[in-house]
């Protein structure tokens, strides 16, 4: 007996709907994972600052970024889901060597900044509990090594993901703080800048911590790795805007936390203590426990990224031989850099008197500067249709890059020139 058309239409749905889900499910991770690595040591200490020494007032700068975020992200998810390629290998297809190791330093110096933030995040975190640095970080630094060559980093990725809690704390502590939702909504909606270096420092810092130089590497192998290709790139698309949004909402309950605690009572953030008081009316006396559970979460997440993102980069760059399948001996460059990138920014973190809020933030400064060195890079590679085909950019993708570019090399160049045009 024949089905009704009825019944027909709807089954046929159901498969289609049901065949959907299951791309959606398997493409899942480019852009949630690259959004939640972003808020690592560098991005939950920038923004605990800015909340607790400007209050809501910075808060525009997120309504700014966060289209922007979206923007650059796919555009390197784009171009790994159309050529197959990371970000290194089109960097060395398209320019000379010399460009290329322009590139690479950047993304060096950058990288190690950040790997430094990182270990600094697990000092800072082991702090709060008052276990030395020299004590806490070797070992760390160790497992982190362990982990990266040895271990399935990407499993425990995602378990350091679900284990940060102090992302969902942020949430729940910023609202009962009770903020000043009238104040937070003018600071979102109407800019207000200030004239002096340590301002411009914090808004680059700003910028660095949320779109990072390291960030276009890793969207773009990630999905590469994941084999996504353009016929089904839509769904991870979607998924980059939303993981957009999902980190710059962080970033947004973190500032109001902060401002609605800290900035209220006149507490800047000096050190890790001080930013665990924003947690105060979620955590009460375990808010230091709880903020050194989720920062010791995430600075080891970056940790275990950065350098394994840089060796791929440089190595894929210049044509070495990569994979964390080779023995040391067929990869030499490639485990050599993770070695360095590892153990070199720990040694760092453990100077004695190490202002570890200050080195966090300034590393953020670092990626905020060098970060339009990559994206004209970037620019260059997806407007050129003998690389990307039918798929370089629109007008509007451009002209949102290429003004954000042009104006961050300004805000670095001001930043220079800031002691001789601004009174601090």
């Amino acid at each position: 007996m024949a089905q009704s058309p009825r019944r027909v239409g709807k089954g046929v749905l159901g498969r289609i709907g049901r065949s959907r889900l299951m791309i959606i499910l398997a493409l899942l991770g480019p852009g949630l994972i690259s959004a939640a690595s972003d808020n690592d040591a560098g991005g939950v200490t920038t923004w605990s600052v800015i909340g607790a020494r400007y209050g809501y007032s910075m808060l525009w700068l997120l309504l700014l970024i966060t289209p922007i975020l979206a923007v650059t992200q796919e555009m390197g998810a784009r171009m790994g889901a159309v050529t197959g390629k990371g970000l290194a290998a089109l960097i060395r297809e398209k320019f000379s060597l010399k460009m290329t190791a322009f590139a690479m330093i950047a993304l060096l110096i950058a990288n190690f900044g950040t790997t430094v933030a990182e270990f600094s995040g697990v000092a800072a975190a082991f702090g709060l509990a008052h276990i030395p640095a020299w004590l806490a970080v070797p070992p760390i630094a160790i497992g982190v090594w362990l982990l990266v060559t040895r271990g399935n980093y990407r499993k425990v990725e995602r378990v350091f993901l679900v284990l940060t809690a102090i992302y969902v704390a942020y949430f729940i502590a910023g609202f009962l703080a009770r903020p000043e939702w009238g104040a937070a909504l003018h600071g979102t909606l109407v800019p207000k800048v200030q004239l002096n270096s340590l301002w411009i420092l914090t808004a680059i810092a700003a910028i660095g911590t949320t779109i990072t130089p390291w960030g276009q590497f890793f969207i773009q192998a990630y999905v590469v790795d994941k084999r996504i290709g353009i016929r089904d790139y839509v769904y991870t698309k979607w998924e980059v805007y939303g993981g957009a949004v999902f980190t710059d909402a962080v970033d947004l309950f973190i500032v109001l936390a902060c401002a609605a605690t800290l900035y209220k009572h006149g507490i800047v953030v000096e050190t890790a203590q001080d930013a665990a008081k924003a947690l105060r009316p979620l955590a009460g006396e375990a808010a230091a426990l709880l903020f050194g559970f989720g920062l010791l979460n995430v600075s080891i997440l970056g940790a275990c990224i950065l350098p394994l993102t840089t060796a791929y980069a440089v190595t894929e760059a210049f044509g070495l031989e990569s994979g964390l399948d080779k023995k040391r001996g067929e990869a030499p460059a490639f485990n050599g850099l993770i070695a360095v990138f590892i153990f070199v920014p720990a040694l760092v973190a453990i100077i004695p008197n190490l202002p570890l809020v200050q080195v966090i933030v300034l590393s953020q400064d670092v990626n905020g500067i060098l970060l339009p060195i990559i994206l004209i890079y970037v620019l260059k590679i997806i407007n050129d249709r003998s690389v990307m085909g039918d798929h370089i950019n629109g007008r509007i993708y451009n002209v949102i890059a290429w003004a954000f570019s042009i104006a961050l090399i300004g805000l670095s160049v001001t930043l220079v020139a800031s002691p001789f045009l601004f009174r601090n």
